[in-house]
């Protein structure tokens, strides 16, 4: 069998081709790609510039191009059907920069770089780092395509992946694209966004964000946490805490002898033990 879910869309149709007796499956989408930003070091401690650089992100381009349409638009929480905590697409939609008008965004983003001094004649140079794997890379190419949108050029900066955690922990970076798993319960919210977990990329902090991660940790009806969980999204998309691009979804296929494998839909770990799988041969 393939490794789960790492087949890529292009890559799942071509594995099918080639192997006609395969069994496959294209899974939804439960580790997110996005938008790191070290908000400590200057220009990127400016909320406006973080703003900017938010508002410039087609997701539907990521879904399309590398996707080849197959793949979804969510925030911190893995969306619906497969996540069962994710905001509908309407309430996503509604969320800063989330919208398909993406023309109107980046006209706002435009106006932003220009307040703070930039434009076609002074273009702010940075290096998008990212881990050195097709998951990683391609995005990453297409966000710096995205960013010259607004007066930002990117140069990639592929890091090996043994190196790639520990730079990006160490804070060693100035804008990333990386991934994190969304799922299947939520209080991965604490691990990426709580005030001093090892695993918040950028140290954001609030305390007030810590108040409803407790808040939703505590709570025993699943409607009314779901509501507190929407409003961490919303308020995270407003202050442009690593913006979500978009779930890929993966690919996985094995010989038709492979038995028992059941390919989970909201968590990539769950179904590892493999302890249900045989091989009839």
């Amino acid at each position: 069998m393939t490794f789960p879910f790492e087949l890529s869309v292009p890559r799942y149709k071509d594995m099918r081709k080639q192997v006609p007796d395969a069994a496959c499956e294209l899974s939804p989408g439960t580790v997110n790609t996005h938008l790191l930003i070290n908000r400590a070091q200057p220009p990127f401690d400016d909320p406006d510039l973080r703003r900017a650089m938010a508002l410039t992100i087609d997701r539907k381009a990521y879904i399309d191009t590398l996707g080849q349409g197959e793949g979804e638009i969510g925030g911190i929480l893995q969306p619906p059907p497969a996540g069962l905590w994710g905001m509908p697409p309407e309430q996503i939609a509604e969320l800063p920069g989330y919208g398909l008008d993406v023309h109107k965004n980046r006209e706002e983003a435009r106006a932003l770089m220009r307040k703070l001094g930039y434009g076609p004649e002074n273009r702010l140079k940075v290096k998008v780092t990212t881990r050195d794997w097709s998951q990683y890379r391609d995005p990453a190419v297409l966000l710096i395509d995205q960013l010259k949108q607004i007066y930002i050029d990117g140069e990639l900066d592929l890091v090996d992946t043994p190196q790639y955690f520990p730079k990006i922990q160490r804070k060693e970076y100035t804008v990333a694209l990386n991934v994190q798993t969304a799922g299947p319960d939520p209080e991965a919210v604490q691990v990426f966004y709580g005030c001093g977990s090892n695993l918040n990329w950028d140290n954001y902090c609030n305390p007030e964000m810590d108040k409803m991660i407790e808040a939703q940790s505590r709570e025993g009806d699943a409607a009314k946490r779901k509501q507190i969980l929407w409003t961490i999204e919303r308020k995270l998309a407003d202050d442009n805490v690593r913006p979500i691009i978009f779930y890929r979804r993966g690919g996985t296929c094995e010989r038709p002898y492979v038995k028992g494998l059941t390919i989970m839909v909201n968590s990539i770990f769950n179904s590892w033990r493999m302890e249900d799988v045989w091989l009839d041969k």
